[in-house]
């Protein structure tokens, strides 16, 4: 089996992830923002449009297995698997292409969204908007029952994964994008459902560093939510994933 090198994981995940959040940033803001055709189309809409981008994403980092979610990754981690995909092992040197990978992946996806509906988000009737069509955040509720939310989502959508293909590109493009779907519908009214740090944390830099007129604050406050939450529900997932239940 040739080993897949470093700079290729990277990239994949890069891609993969750039646009995974191009079209999930892309499907909020077309329901979001004043003046788009889709405006006010609701949260079904949202649901399907971030399924549809899982399953562009998976096609577009296929080579390095499309994990595009740190949780994903971490997963793979605490399971007992021995590579992160066919022919990248797990080292400390791949552990950290896929994180950086899905970082700037995730940055560069809203970049590109915020760029392809310019004129909609400096709209002054835009102004306090913004913030969530990049980045998630609680309806109400407690931090402890948001984190609570993030890791039950998370576990489900790593545990499945690890269970049924072991990376998203093994399950099947189609399998992972209905599987947001369902935690969307079923779990994602408290929190937005990030169930991935990378998809939080990258379009939050992103509204943090664009000039976007109105914007308002990145609430980073409430940033570590989506990040943690996930992980632990990505480290649970792991661990059970290979235990015959």
């Amino acid at each position: 089996m040739d080993t897949v090198g470093l700079w290729t994981v990277f990239g994949s995940e890069v891609l993969g992830t750039g646009i995974l959040i191009l079209l999930g940033v892309g499907v909020v803001a077309n329901v979001a923002l004043p003046k788009t055709f889709g405006n006010g189309g609701g949260w079904i809409v949202v649901i399907f449009g971030w399924g549809l981008a899982v399953f562009a994403g998976v096609f577009a980092g296929a080579t390095s297995g499309a994990h595009i979610n740190p949780a994903v990754t971490v997963g793979l981690l605490v399971s007992d698997a021995d590579t992160y995909a066919p022919g990248i092992p797990i080292t400390v040197g791949s552990t950290l292409a896929y994180f950086a990978g899905q970082l700037v992946g995730a940055f560069l996806g809203a970049v590109v969204a915020y760029f392809a509906y310019y004129g909609h988000y400096n709209d002054p009737e835009a102004a306090g908007t913004q913030l969530g069509t990049f980045a998630t955040g609680p309806a109400t509720g407690t931090v402890k029952d948001n984190v609570l939310t993030e890791v039950v989502g998370t576990f489900v959508l790593v545990y499945i994964i690890l269970r049924f293909g072991d990376t998203p590109t093994e399950l099947g493009p189609l399998a992972v994008a209905l599987l947001v779907v369902g935690i969307g519908a079923s779990l994602g009214g408290p929190t937005g459902y990030a169930i991935n740090p990378a998809r939080d944390l990258g379009p939050r830099i992103a509204h943090a560093v664009l000039p976007i007129r109105g914007k308002g604050g990145s609430n980073w406050g409430y940033a570590w939510v989506p990040i943690v939450g996930p992980l632990i529900g990505a480290v649970l997932a792991g661990a059970l994933s290979h235990v015959n239940l």
